[in-house]
């Protein structure tokens, strides 16, 4: 295997008055950081924020691989080198600003567990002849293995998927000397079939158009036509008057 080659990036030792202010070490131009040992032993370092960023430009975010961080100390004069791996990257949650690096330091002799992207090589027959869809269900999965030999990433051709077809983890090949460590049965790909637009039974269709379209119809009182005689309409009858006795 070819040897992994180096990637540096510079740190310094935060002073003591620097610890727990990193606002205004951002406001100086660094970005905070901390080293976490196996031994949950911890060492607060300050970067440059233009290396920084460089740095992360450079290497796609710095995700999943080997940096030996050069620490220099101002108190101790002398420059460390640490192998580590980047942890966790904290972010502005408007500006997308970096404000906080955490790294684990490693030992490039043993194992550990990492996450490693999936991508898809190739166009579906079931999506390209049938008007399916591919489903990317599981975009990482955890692999055991060496520092130096992390994988950048899983890639899966799918060009012969049809409808109905599906890959697995178990279906995946990782690089020797890596393990899955991971759900064997979880679905990573599948391709399903295109959607169908329900429609609704004609008969039901048609009678509800007819009761939404048909006129209301309102009965006229009919006028006599001259010729004819008006149909004799009844009279209420008068009340009758009280008789009157003759005295």
């Amino acid at each position: 295997m070819q040897k992994m080659e180096a990637i540096y990036l510079e740190a310094t030792v935060r002073e003591k008055e620097e610890v727990g202010k990193s606002s205004a070490l951002r406001h100086k131009g660094f970005v905070p950081c901390v080293v976490y040992g196996e031994s949950k032993k911890t060492l607060a370092l300050k970067i440059e924020r233009g290396r920084l960023l460089k740095f992360m430009h450079a290497h796609h975010g710095g995700e999943n691989i080997v940096i030996t961080l050069k620490v220099s100390s101002p108190e101790h004069k002398k420059v460390d080198e640490k192998p580590v791996i980047i942890k966790e990257i904290q972010t502005h949650p408007v500006h997308d600003e970096i404000l906080h690096v955490d790294f684990n330091e490693i030992s490039l002799t043993k194992r550990i567990v990492v996450k490693v992207p999936i991508h898809s090589v190739g166009e579906p027959v079931g999506v390209k002849q049938d008007g399916g869809t591919l489903e990317h269900v599981l975009w990482e999965i955890d692999v055991e293995c060496l520092p130096t030999q992390i994988p950048e990433k899983l890639t899966v051709d799918v060009a012969s998927m049809k409808i109905g077809d599906f890959v697995q983890v178990k279906d995946l090949t990782v690089p020797e000397g890596s393990t899955i460590k991971h759900e064997l049965e979880a679905i990573v790909f599948s391709v399903v079939a295109p959607l169908k637009e329900e429609v609704a039974p004609e008969a039901a269709g048609t009678a509800e158009a007819a009761s939404s379209t048909e006129p209301e119809v309102i009965k006229k009182e009919k006028k006599p036509v001259e010729g004819e005689e008006e149909e004799a309409k009844p009279v209420a009858a008068k009340p009758a008057k009280p008789e009157t006795k003759e005295k």
